[in-house]
């Protein structure tokens, strides 16, 4: 076992967090990062394989590293990808080369890029509704934007859990879980208005 390898790996995994969404070019005050998608991807994907009845752990792993090989590759948005060529299975057999978990890594990336099992569209459902989320919390005040965007990341969604947690999510108020909180807490009612 190479363990200056799985440091390195270690390190590269935290560069993540400092890759911004590609979205940025479009959202002016878009501050999240690959590393914080891939975090409630996965919550998201725990949640919709518990709705769906498949294997969970398995959608959390290709929730975890479905966007690994951006670490090399970079965040690429739409129009990123109809000019650009990335090598994403290159990178990911580059990064994950001597790691103990190269081949689980690998199959499960594989597994998902074919999107023929049900877990595999899970995690693309749990992608897909975490960019919903971003949206709504982005684009809450402009209603317009965020029912364009949300619209056209909606008619990718697969499974009948998530498109009912989509349908929530466009007319959700992204603050809405502090309020109900606060009211809970202190017994006195905010005026949402």
């Amino acid at each position: 076992m190479n363990e200056n390898k799985i440091i390195n790996f270690l390190f590269e995994i935290a560069s993540l967090r400092r890759i911004t969404r590609s979205h940025r070019q479009f959202i002016d005050n878009a501050n999240d990062n690959i590393a914080d998608h891939s975090f409630r991807a996965a919550i998201i994907g725990m949640i919709l394989a518990k709705m769906e009845n498949c294997d969970e752990n398995k959608v959390l792993k290709m929730c975890l590293f479905h966007d690994l090989a951006e670490a090399r590759t970079g965040d690429a948005n739409f129009i990123n990808k109809l000019y650009g060529t990335l090598r994403h299975a290159e990178a990911i057999r580059d990064q994950t080369e001597n790691l103990p978990i190269a081949d689980e890594i690998r199959e499960i990336l594989k597994e998902f890029g074919e999107r023929q099992s049900k877990e595999s569209i899970v995690c693309k459902d749990a992608d897909n509704l975490d960019q919903m989320l971003l949206q709504q919390e982005y684009f809450y005040k402009d209603g317009k934007n965020s029912r364009i965007w949300q619209t056209h990341t909606e008619r990718f969604l697969i499974t009948e859990s998530a498109k009912k947690i989509a349908a929530g999510i466009k007319n959700a108020n992204p603050f809405e879980w502090l309020y109900d909180l606060a009211e809970k807490k202190t017994d006195e009612k905010i005026d949402r208005g």
